[in-house]
This record gives structure tokens, sequence and C-alpha cells, in this order.
């Protein structure tokens, strides 16, 4: 069945080889709670490049042993995120994660074409985010809420594929994924409903392995089955979706946060297609959230 809450990842990365973490301008509170409770239990080993004033502030008001790290100091937070980078490079660690820089810079060190993270020029980053609601049976991953403004039909291909190989993380043997349009209808003056027809197909074909994928899918008939059935759809699917796969960031983006925002959801991100699993999460999201997505990436990393 595989793994169906947030929590169980925590349990299943205790049995895995313990990853060393970098964290770039790890400054805030959220960050380095999460950090060090990942490291409390037997998650992570950690890196953290900051202001070592800060940082050792902030563990002496939360009660935390400083050294549990290995604290860089670097007080600029664009050279944090090129030397964070640099050690992933270097083979220093196994995940990056971002602390209080802004997505901008973090972004920049992961891309620069010298000394970034991309295993090549045609490399396709995208944002995947595992989502746990009370408003769902089970756990939603989707992509790209903060990445891809729009993505073209080969970065789309690469986002399904970089779901179905998160849901194979989480343990998921053949996920289900929804490419997802304003309507379940096959409207040819529609990119989305085209992209999505055309994705579907290429996974009837075998051009997209390891899991249903269907669409153009609406986001009702992707999560709700009694929307699937009044709409009279047939799909391995509709209802049941274990991964959504988002037209636009615009789309993304808003039900990501409406998601934790106004039902209580939780979740875990990261960057895929870089070197590394990469954490990337608003600064406004919760240690808890932050603590999820260590866990996550620590799963995916090699």
């Amino acid at each position: 069945m595989g793994i169906t809450k947030l929590d169980q990842l925590l349990e299943v990365v205790k049995a895995s080889p313990k990853k060393r973490l970098i964290a770039a301008f790890a400054n805030d509170e959220h960050t380095i709670e999460a950090v060090y409770k990942a490291i409390e239990a037997g998650i992570v080993e950690a890196t953290l490049i900051g202001d070592e004033k800060t940082i050792k502030e902030v563990c002496k008001l939360h009660n935390f042993d400083c050294n549990k790290f290995h604290i860089v100091q670097e007080a600029d937070e664009q050279k944090a995120g090129f030397h964070a980078v640099s050690l992933i490079n270097k083979g220093e660690g196994n995940i990056l994660m971002k602390g209080l820089l802004s997505t901008d810079k973090y972004m920049r060190a992961i891309l620069n074409k010298e000394t970034g993270l991309m295993p090549g020029s045609k490399a396709i980053l995208s944002h995947v985010t595992v989502i746990e609601t009370p408003a769902y049976h089970k756990l939603i991953l989707c992509s790209d809420v903060a990445i891809i403004p729009a993505p073209d039909l080969t970065q789309k291909i690469a986002i399904a594929n970089y779901l179905i190989q998160t849901a194979k993380v989480l343990q998921i043997d053949k996920p289900k994924i929804a490419v997802l349009a304003a309507t379940e209808q096959m409207l040819p003056g529609m990119q989305a409903c085209v992209d999505a027809a055309i994705i579907s197909k290429m996974t009837e074909r075998g051009q997209i392995k390891g899991a249903y994928v269907d669409g153009p899918l609406s986001l009702d008939t992707a999560l709700d089955k009694e929307s699937a059935i009044i709409k009279k759809l047939t799909s391995s699917v509709a209802g049941d979706a274990d991964g959504l796969l988002f037209p636009n960031i615009e789309a993304g983006n808003i039900f990501y946060k409406s998601a934790t925002k106004l039902a209580n959801g939780e979740l875990a991100a990261m960057v895929m297609g870089a070197k590394a699993p990469c954490i990337l999460t608003s600064r406004g999201d919760s240690a808890k959230s932050k603590m999820y997505s260590i866990a996550l990436a620590a799963l995916s990393a090699k």
C-alpha cells in the first residue's frame, strides 16, 4: 500500500543509511529546529552554513546542543548558497537544504553553469510536494508549484517522471498520476488538455513507465470518486489519484497553499533533477514540514 502518512516517512528513513545534509544560510529557527530534530531522530548528520553567532543564539534560546552541528561561518546569504552547493559537489553532503536565503538566490547557486548542481545542459528541475491533509484518504504528490511557471510538453513529461520516482520512494508500487486541466473533456483548443492527452497516450504505449497516468482530468474528477462516477469517467486514476501534474505554476501554487492553509495540510517538499535532492520549502513553512522534507530527501538521496 505504501506510505500513507508523513510520520511514516520518519520511521522508514531510520532504517536507511544516514545521509549528510548541508543547510544554506541556516540562520532561522525553523530550519535549525528541523535539522536538530532530524539529527536527534537519527535521520541525518548536518552542516549549517550561516552566521555562527546567530545560529548559536537560536540554539541557546531553544536549548539545542550546537555541537550536534558542524557550523561554517558565512554571513552573506548568496555566498552561503554557493558554499553549500560546493560541499555537495565535493561529496561532503548528500542533501541540500534552503535556510533563510531567498528562493531566487538558492536556485541561482543550484543552476550556476560552472559551480552548480545541474547534471547537464538539458536537465529539468522540478519541485515535488507531498501533502497530507485530513480531507483526503492518502498522501497527495503534486508538481510543479514553485519552479516552472508554464511547463511545456517536454517539461510536463519530466514532471510526470519525477512524480512517479517520488511515489516509488513512498513505496507506492504503481502510482496513479492525474494530468490536470480545467476540464476532463478533451478540448483541442485548450493546451493543457492536449498535453494531458499526449502524456496519457505515451504511458499507454510504454514511453512513460511504472504508473497509471490519465488526463485530462479536472481536480474534482482526479480526487473525488463521486464526481468521476457522475461524469461517467472510466479511468484507473479518476477519484483515487496519488499524484497531480498541474498545467501551470499558478494552479499548483494555489492548490499547495490552499491545502496547507485552509485544509490543515502538512507537507514535505524537494527539488528534483539536480545531482542531489534539494529541499525547498517556504520560509514561512513550519519546522515540522521542514523535518518531513528532510526525511523525504534522505530517502531519495543516493
